[in-house]
Formats: structure tokens, sequence, C-alpha cells
């Protein structure tokens, strides 16, 4: 297959770097150029647009920001939808609105496109691990077809459903990490304030009913001062704001949910710190 890959941010450039590793033959776009240099090294070939990549490419992967980068990505004048090939196929792994996934589905399938919602969890070490969960909706044979890419990336592939349901999924994926970046970050506050030492409680509760993989690969980065995103900020306050919408719209009072939004806001809108890892957190109490 001829891949095409658009946004290679912290997550994107390691997946695409694992789709050359395997022999893929690969175009790439990035709206910061040098963002993809690394990629074009290694043998990926530049595009000058998405209408570009999606011109050369019969399946397109994308992973960029926003739900409004993903509209401009798909719709826009320079957008992939432009030049896209009938029978090609699309994989959105952003994490964006179910509705958006919804309206790309429905207009790949009237103009003889195959598109999938294909959000990830696992951050910056599972994408350059390859050993990322993906959560899949959309066009079931689409998703057969492309199952042998999915593998090169991740570890773990689930169909859940056609469009939008890959992204109801991560909804669900983010909820949890809610609950869990809140827990890291007042464990160690309070193994602080108790004069314990951290590293020595890190092993204990690695071990026993409170391990989890946020606090296993980010409290190590907190005790290190490392506040470098493995995942923005202020992209996981962008999905805790769709989940809640999403909730809403399903009659779901989600409290601690809402809390931890209201914390990240704090984080991003207030102090200024969303370009930091979701671990940087601490960092407002």
């Amino acid at each position: 297959m001829k891949i095409g890959f658009i946004g290679t941010g912290v997550m994107g450039a390691a997946i695409a770097e694992n789709l050359l590793k395997d022999g893929q033959q690969l175009a790439v776009y990035n709206r910061t150029k040098s963002k993809t240099d690394q990629l074009v090294a290694d043998g990926a070939v530049w595009c000058d647009s998405p209408a570009q990549v999606a011109k050369t490419s019969n399946v397109v992967f994308t992973m960029v920001g926003f739900p409004q980068d993903v509209e401009e990505v798909y719709f826009g004048e320079q957008g992939i939808f432009k030049t896209l090939t009938p029978g090609s196929a699309v994989v959105d792994m952003t994490t964006s609105k179910p509705s958006l996934a919804a309206k790309i589905g429905q207009y790949a399938a009237e103009h003889d496109f195959a598109a999938l919602d294909a959000p990830v969890s696992g951050g910056d070490i599972g994408a350059k691990q390859a050993t990322l969960t993906i959560m899949v909706g959309g066009s079931k044979a689409a998703y057969e077809r492309l199952l042998p890419l999915f593998k090169i990336i991740g570890q773990t592939t689930t169909y859940f459903g056609p469009a939008g349901a890959g992204q109801h999924a991560k909804m669900a994926n983010q909820i949890m990490i809610a609950g869990t970046m809140t827990g890291l970050t007042e464990m160690l506050l309070y193994t602080r304030k108790a004069g314990l030492d951290e590293q020595k409680v890190l092993t204990a509760l690695s071990n026993g009913g409170a391990d989890n993989w946020s606090m296993e690969n980010y409290v190590p980065r907190i005790l290190k001062n490392d506040y470098t995103p493995g995942f923005f900020a202020r992209h996981f306050l962008k999905d805790l704001r769709i989940a809640l919408e999403e909730a809403d719209k399903m009659g779901l009072d989600l409290r601690a949910t809402e809390n931890a939004k209201r914390l990240y806001e704090i984080m991003v809108d207030v102090k200024g710190l969303g370009n930091q890892g979701t671990q940087g957190l601490i960092n407002i109490y």
C-alpha cells in the first residue's frame, strides 16, 4: 500500500516511523515542516498539503490536534477529500468528536471511500514501542483490510462499530485516565507531606491494587521534574471537554470527570501550562 500520514507531532511521528521501519511507502505532511525532517531522512516523501498526500496514497492516516484541525484536513480547500482516489481509505487517529467521525464516514461512503476513526491510547511510549491500544469505528470491511497496518503500530486493536464508535471508546478511556491523573497527583502530594520516600511508595503501589499505567509512567517523570509532553495537557483538556459534551447528550452527570476538567482548565487556561505533559497537573497545587 501507498500510505500517507498527516500530523507528525509527538505521537504521529513515532507511529509514522514504525510504518517506515516495516518497509511501507510513506508520504508525509505536517503544518510545521521541520517535524517531518527525520521521517524524510528515513525514507518518507514530503508533500506540500493534505491534498497532495491524498493524491499519492491509497490509505491516509491523520493525527492532528483538535476537531477543527480534522475538519480542515479533510474538508478544506487543500484537504484530503479534494484529491482522494475512489476506493481509497482514510484513518483518523486524532481524538476528536464522534459527530465529526460520523460526518467523515458519511461523506466517505457517498464518494466511494472507506473511513475509520481510530484514536489510540498509550502515549508517546506506546507510540514509540508500537504497543498502542487502537479503538476503531467505521467500515467493518475497511477495518479488516487495514488490520495488518494496525498490527504494525499497536498491540491491541478493537473494532467497536459504525463511524464514531472508536471516538466514543476513546472518551471512555479518557474518563478513566482523568481519575488516575488526579489520583496519582494527590497521592504524590500526600506522600511528600507525610515525609515518605517517594520512590519506595511508587514501588510499593506499583505492586498492589493501586497500580496503573499512568502512575508507572508519569510519576518517575515528576520525580525528575520532567514535564515534557508524552501527551499535551491542552489536548487532554480538549478530550475531557468532548467527553463531557457527549455525556451531557446522554443525560449523564460525571462529577469526578467534571472536576478533573476544572483542574486541567486551571493548568491550561489560567496558568498557561498547556504545553506541558498531563503529569504537569501537580504544578497547579
